[in-house]
C-alpha cells in the first residue's frame, strides 16, 4: 500500500500541465494577451506559439507579456521589445526586409527559374533541323534502319 502511494506521489508531480492563471482587468485585455502570445513563435519550439508551447523560456514569455500589458504597454512595443531580444524568428509574419527578402521571395524566384528552364529546353528542342520526332537524326535513322533490316546470322552449337 505505502509502495502504491509514494509511486502515486512521484507520477502526480509530473502530471501538472503549464496553466497560466492571470488575473486581467477587462476582457479585451484578456484578448489582447490571447492573441499576443498565439501570434508570437517559441524561441526554442521551433513551429509552435507561446500559448501552445510548454518550454520553460515560453511560461516566461507568458509572463512577461502579461506583466507588460499591466504595465500599460502597446502590442507593437511588446512585439518590438521581443524582436529586438529574439529576433525576426519569434514573428510568423517577418518583416519584408533586406534580411528576409530570400525568405519572402525565393520561393517565386525558384519557380520562375524554373519555367524559365523547362522553356530554354523547349525552344531549342525545336529549333534543332533534322530531328525526328523519335529523336533521332535522318543519318541515324538510316543506319538503324539498316541494322534491323540485317539478317541474323544462325550460330551453330
Amino acid at each position: 500500500m505505502l509502495v502504491a502511494v509514494v509511486l502515486g506521489l512521484a507520477l502526480l508531480g509530473t502530471a501538472q500541465a503549464a496553466i497560466d492563471t492571470y488575473e486581467f482587468a477587462s476582457e479585451a485585455e484578456r484578448e489582447r494577451y490571447r492573441n499576443l502570445v498565439e501570434e508570437l513563435r517559441c524561441p526554442k519550439c521551433q513551429n509552435q506559439n507561446i500559448a501552445d508551447s510548454d518550454a520553460p523560456i515560453a511560461m516566461d514569455l507568458r509572463a512577461q507579456i502579461f506583466r507588460m500589458l499591466e504595465e500599460g504597454q502597446s502590442n507593437e512595443q511588446i512585439i518590438d521589445f521581443l524582436v529586438s531580444r529574439y529576433g525576426d524568428f519569434v514573428l510568423y509574419k517577418p518583416p519584408v526586409n533586406a534580411r528576409t527578402l530570400l525568405l519572402w521571395y525565393g520561393p517565386a524566384g525558384l519557380l520562375a527559374g524554373g519555367f524559365v528552364l523547362l522553356g530554354v529546353i523547349l525552344l531549342r528542342r525545336r529549333s534543332k533541323p533534322g530531328v525526328i520526332a523519335s529523336g533521332l537524326s535522318a543519318d541515324e535513322q538510316q543506319r538503324l534502319a539498316a541494322l534491323l533490316n540485317q539478317t541474323p546470322v544462325d550460330k551453330k552449337d
